[in-house]
């Protein structure tokens, strides 16, 4: 073959290694995977700074002043080979923030402010300004967020937009997303559902027509990989936002369904004989292995098994500590550690099995491939599930697909994660086949992120956080569709958004208000609570018939990482809480009331410590941008009792950021005015930054 003499344009994902002012128009960027490329600033090049929904353009024009070593950044441009090398000339750069140290997506409310940017696309999509009638809902939704005429209403994706309503609603408190979670929940329970008292159980149809006045049921799956059948994923998901709405507003009646539909898995889905649960039943029998299921008989998968603990089991946890619902947690949790892994052939999991747990590597499209979002799912939530039970071949098995994903699952050239390859590499080869294509679709980045986020809050591994805020960077520079709104479904592998078909839609069979929403709030859970240790603000409706016990754990978190620090109720301050153990007891009431709640980290910053004593606060390890935000919440928390004066001492203190020095200045200046801010032990390093900043005449240096 010829060797490449063409021009492309593609991105670079990495971070400064190298820019000379000599060479002002010049510098080097080192990928993760460390690979270096010599990056010219071509004509009409410009930077920004990733924004978030309903931000306006950040421009940076001083591109040279960005381009600090260390520093992250995406860059855009194109490949000229020519003189027997290929050059790279920059056309368009990305940065994670203004300072190399600042990634803008850990700001204390950048999730939530994006969760109500998603919460109002999908209620002004489909309701408008008018009342949220479900009989109006329409699964698709064009890219700029307009209706169609196809009339099937899915139950899953019903659900799962429910369930974005009922996350925003936890986020902000906005009462028009409660509304639309309360209604999509009494819609799906008078149109979807099939009560059998006599059985004890529910199950959830897969769909309805609506035309006018008139509505037609469809039984079961008409999708061409389960029809005919009752696949377990789509009872699963059925559950997704009644669950979350369960946990805001406490109905009595969703923890029935919850019930009912989990006593339908365990009396029909579950192998009692080799364990596990089937992929589909017949509807007329019910019976996993009936030969009606052609190819699906007789099969267990992923879907079946794993996904139960983040559509609907660990919320329901959350909401109940029940201890019937915990051990199912557990017991799929034990399934999964005992049959997926399969590394002595693949590095990532087998998805698919017969009913003896041999492995199928025939099925349908899946074949012996593997959908890399469903092995970083995994690791995520396992780790979840550690804070319940916290059994060593989890944690084994989340780190050993934590390790091998960036190699085998992600693009170390331009960022992201991509969608299905072949689990195996034929003889030469040294990449692992892609089943279509190299797009990267926005659930599988979520599955990156909250893996990523949650390890390294578990565990601490450097490794952890800078995967974490690659895969996070990704998403925010690519996936957010600053002019229509919403989320992109999926992009091309330099980030380019791709639509075409189905994939250009913003509500579709495959996407509603769930891995986007659901992202945003466990972004904002795990980021703010175990990372940057800053607090967190839920908002809760428990109904007059909910338990007067209130469980407010945001996640399946470490026990004692936590602590709930204040509550109100309609908005007055209420003193009957359990701050450790994340509960509060509600009074009697014949209305539902408004419960809001503040978490707080229970502990420091794994590189950062503060103590303090009286108006002394002693500061050591690393104060870089990462801890600012946590110094600045303990800083005004001190100068909120008033003191005479404020001593930091830094004698243990090794680094000083700027974001640090601003917070010092911010809330310095909420002192009285004849109290004082005197600094001990500072080195000369950080005196001399103190000085280089003009802080002198607000503190003084003992």
């Amino acid at each position: 073959m010829d060797p490449m003499h063409f021009t492309f344009s593609d991105l670079v994902m990495g971070y400064v290694t190298a820019f000379e002012w000599e060479r002002k128009d010049y510098f080097t960027l080192t990928t993760t995977d460390g690979r270096e490329f010599e990056v010219k600033l071509g004509d009409n090049c410009y930077a920004e700074i990733i924004r978030n929904l309903g931000e306006g353009f950040i421009s940076t024009d001083q591109v040279q002043n960005m381009l600090q070593e260390g520093r992250f950044c995406f860059v855009y441009g194109v490949f000229y080979p020519e003189g027997g090398v290929t050059r790279f000339e920059a056309k368009h750069l990305v940065f994670a923030g203004r300072t190399e140290d600042e990634f803008v997506f850990e700001r204390q409310d950048w999730w939530i402010q994006q969760i109500r940017q998603l919460g109002d696309f999908y209620v002004d999509a489909e309701f408008g300004d008018g009342d949220i009638d479900f009989r109006r809902y329409r699964t698709q939704l064009t890219a700029d967020g307009r209706t169609t005429g196809d009339y099937r209403q899915e139950t899953d994706t019903v659900s799962r937009l429910v369930h974005g309503f009922a996350s925003a609603y936890l986020l902000t408190g906005k009462d028009r997303y409660l509304e639309a979670a309360d209604a999509g929940t009494a819609y799906l329970r008078d149109h979807f559902r099939c009560k059998d008292a006599s059985d004890d159980t529910c199950y959830w149809y897969h769909a309805i027509d609506v035309v006018g006045d008139h509505e037609r049921k469809i039984f079961a799956s008409e999708f061409g990989d389960d029809f005919d059948a009752i696949p377990a994923y789509e009872q699963i998901y059925a559950l997704a936002g009644p669950t979350q709405t369960f946990r805001v507003t406490g109905d009595t009646r969703i923890a029935t369904d919850i019930q009912m539909t989990i006593n339908m898995f365990q009396k029909y889905f579950l192998d009692a004989k080799l364990g596990g649960y089937w992929s589909h039943i017949d509807p007329i029998t019910f019976d996993g292995t009936a030969e009606s299921l052609d190819r699906n008989r007789g099969r267990k998968n992923w879907n079946s098994v794993g996904d139960h603990a983040p559509a609907y089991l660990i919320n329901a946890v959350l909401a109940t500590d029940k201890p019937e619902w915990k051990a199912m947690l557990e017991y799929c949790a034990d399934t999964i550690t005992a049959h997926f892994p399969d590394y002595e052939h693949s590095p990532f999991v087998n998805e698919k099995f017969h009913a003896d747990w041999s492995h199928d590597q025939t099925w349908g499209w899946q074949q012996n491939r593997a959908v890399v979002g469903h092995n970083l799912k995994i690791a995520w939530n396992l780790s979840r599930i550690r804070a319940m039970v916290d059994k060593p071949e989890y944690r084994a098995f989340a780190t050993r697909i934590a390790e091998l994903m960036p190699e085998h699952g992600m693009d170390k050239q331009r960022g992201g994660w991509y969608d299905v390859v072949a689990r195996t590499m034929g003889e030469g080869e040294e990449w692992h086949r892609f089943a279509w294509h190299d797009r990267k679709a926005w659930w599988q980045q979520e599955q990156g992120i909250l893996a990523y986020l949650i390890m390294f809050g578990l565990d601490k591994k450097p490794e952890h956080l800078r995967l974490a805020r690659e895969s996070t960077a990704f998403y925010n520079a690519w996936f957010l569709d600053h002019d229509a709104g919403g989320i992109y479904f999926n992009v091309l592998a330099n980030g380019t958004p791709y639509l075409m078909g189905n994939e250009r839609l913003k509500g579709s069979h495959s996407m509603a208000g769930y891995h986007s929403f659901e992202l945003c709030y466990l972004a904002a859970v795990y980021t703010n609570l175990l990372i940057t240790k800053q607090p967190l603000d839920l908002h809760f409706k428990p109904r007059p018939d909910a338990d007067r016990t209130l469980r407010v754990a945001p996640d399946l978190l470490p026990a004692g990482s936590v602590r709930l620090e204040s509550v109100s109720i309609d908005g007055k301050p209420y003193a009957d809480f359990d701050a450790d153990a994340l509960t509060v007891q509600l009074p009697a009431s014949d209305v539902a009331l408004r419960v809001q709640v503040r978490l707080v980290p229970a502990e420091g910053m794994e590189h950062f410590g503060i103590t303090v004593s009286g108006d002394r606060m002693t500061l050591s390890g690393d104060l870089d941008d990462r801890a600012a935000p946590y110094f600045r919440v303990k800083l005004a928390n001190l100068i909120a009792a008033n003191p005479k004066g404020v001593t930091l001492d830094m004698q243990d203190l090794t680094v000083l950021s700027k974001a640090a020095l601003r917070a010092l200045a911010f809330e310095r200046g909420k002192l009285a005015t004849d109290a004082t801010c005197t600094i001990e032990g500072a080195s000369e390093a950080i005196r001399s930054l103190i000085d280089a900043e003009e802080l002198g005449e607000e503190v003084v240096l003992a």
